[in-house]
């Protein structure tokens, strides 16, 4: 049957005010920024943890942002992780929250990804100010002020030594700024208590390379009180060495992220302190700060960087 005129004229505009809603629709769809969230190995609790965190806030702000999420096989392997981030700018992501592998390796393509119009966010571990520089490049860094919170862990190490004892420090990759932060902090609280450093190892951030570390210097040192983890991932394998050799109860360990495998230790002694940088929430950070650069606006960086807390976690 054929419809009256009317009818027909206001089915004609309905069908008009269709066509023209998909392509809005499809629109505002596009307009909501897509992140990529980089980080290192995924074998590393505290990566684990990130992701998580990440994730779950996704979901809570699903309408705002998009999130994709990538990790690489272990600590060093820093080719895998160029290879994500090129892959990321194939993609067209419009922001990147970067845990670089190495400080100074990767600012070559974060360069890239900021050339092509990707906002870039540097969590964990800071990139390096003077290849950044040598770059003519600005990335702000988001965490924790990493010697602050070794420091706070080596203060309270110190608390249960003597001065003169002898003291390890299980390095993490050795090419990383927040290694290379721990570490120092470790050295000035030892420093402040009279303690002797006599071996500074790198375990890569990793179980297996922790505990070999611990091992050899428990072998060369037999003296050593006390072993000073970057991370808690190595303090587990020192845990391990420790106990191997004999002297659980003897040498006092220490890590840095208080993951949730480290927490039982803490309560049972064989593990004396860390510090929580509050894994949950740093991609998070990141993430907040990436999408106020997409929409233009303040960050509320000083100098650079977004502090964000860190502290020490001992037995309950």
């Amino acid at each position: 049957m054929k419809l009256p005129f009317a009818a027909r004229l206001l089915a004609v505009a309905m069908l008009s005010a269709t066509a023209v809603a998909l392509p809005l629709s499809a629109a505002h769809a596009a307009d909501k920024p897509k992140v990529a969230l980089v980080m290192k190995s995924l074998a590393n609790e505290f990566f684990l943890t990130m992701e998580d965190g990440a994730k779950a806030y996704q979901k809570e702000h699903a309408a705002d942002f998009d999130l994709i999420s990538n990790g690489i096989k272990d600590e060093t392997d820093t080719a895998a992780q160029i290879a994500i981030v090129n892959q990321m700018i194939v993609q067209k992501v419009d922001a990147l929250v970067i845990a670089p592998a190495d400080s100074k390796a990767m600012v070559a393509v974060i360069k890239k990804a900021e050339d092509a119009g990707i906002k870039v966010v540097n969590i964990d571990n800071q990139l390096d100010p003077d290849v950044l520089k040598s770059k003519g490049i600005e990335v702000p860094f988001v965490g924790p002020d990493n010697r602050k919170g070794a420091k706070l862990v080596g203060d309270y190490l110190a608390k249960q030594l003597k001065a003169g004892d002898e003291v390890g420090v299980i390095e993490g990759v050795s090419t990383t700024t927040n290694a290379q932060q721990r570490t120092a902090g470790f050295k000035d609280a030892m420093d402040a208590a009279g303690m002797k450093i006599v071996s500074t190892q790198s375990g890569d951030w990793e179980i297996d390379k922790g505990n070999k570390v611990a091992a050899a210097m428990l072998t060369q040192y037999p003296n050593i009180k006390a072993l000073l983890a970057g991370n808690d991932s190595m303090a587990v394998g020192a845990v391990s060495a420790v106990r191997a050799a004999g002297k659980a109860g003897k040498v006092q360990v220490v890590g840095y992220d208080n993951i949730n495998a480290i927490k039982p230790m803490l309560n049972d002694g064989r593990v004396l302190a860390t510090a929580d940088q509050y894994a949950a929430k740093q991609a998070v950070f990141g993430i907040e700060a990436a999408l106020k650069m997409v929409k233009k606006q303040d960050t509320g960086a000083v100098n650079g960087v977004i502090q964000t807390p860190v502290e020490l976690v001992t037995k309950k």
